[in-house]
């Protein structure tokens, strides 16, 4: 086969073993839509591939996926490149989102934290903030889980361990999630 069609195959294959995941994907569409309802916040947090995913998810809800609608409080902790280089210098790059999350989490708000592997030091120690505050914490990672799945209210992990597929999954869930936010709005 050539590596376009494995590629695709593999992708297929991901995605069909994402309908097992129907209940923890409604689960979270639930809590979502429950925080936004109530005035709460959706953080997000992640590296590299990640921390873009973070930004186009957040960008989905805070101006609009499918309908029109009131803006929704989603923030990527990944934008603000200040606060990035700043916390980074004067902390450490395991401290970036740790800060951010202490500074705007409120209790009931969302924080989700995306990593393939799920032990990216720094999404861990953000979540670990989260629930020093309060927080609901969610975990999106490939099929390990890594120490994330023992720290999250809800893990969503992705059956596979091949990064590229991890996050094209986490994007489609993404969406998903938009849309059920959006049907409960």
């Amino acid at each position: 086969m050539s590596l376009v069609l494995d590629a695709l195959d593999e992708h297929i294959r991901a995605l069909q073993q994402l309908r097992d995941m129907e209940p923890v994907i409604l689960e979270l569409g639930q809590k979502l839509s429950e925080c936004l309802g109530r005035g709460g916040k959706i953080l997000w947090m992640g590296n590299g591939g990640s921390a873009a995913d973070c930004q186009h998810l957040a960008a989905e809800l805070v101006g609009r996926f499918r309908k029109e609608r009131e803006a929704m409080a989603s923030i990527a902790l990944t934008t603000d490149t200040s606060i990035l280089t700043a916390v980074g210098n004067d902390y450490g790059y395991d401290e970036v989102f740790r800060r951010q999350v202490l500074a705007l989490c409120a209790p009931g708000d969302v924080v989700i934290g995306l990593s393939t592997s799920g032990n990216s030091p720094n999404v861990l120690r953000g979540l670990e903030a989260a629930r020093a505050k309060g927080g609901i914490l969610v975990g999106f990672t490939g099929e390990s889980g890594g120490k994330m799945k023992d720290i999250c209210d809800i893990s969503l992990r992705v059956p596979s361990s091949n990064t590229a597929r991890i996050q094209e999954m986490h994007i489609t869930v993404g969406h998903i999630l938009c849309e059920i936010i959006e049907a409960a709005a």
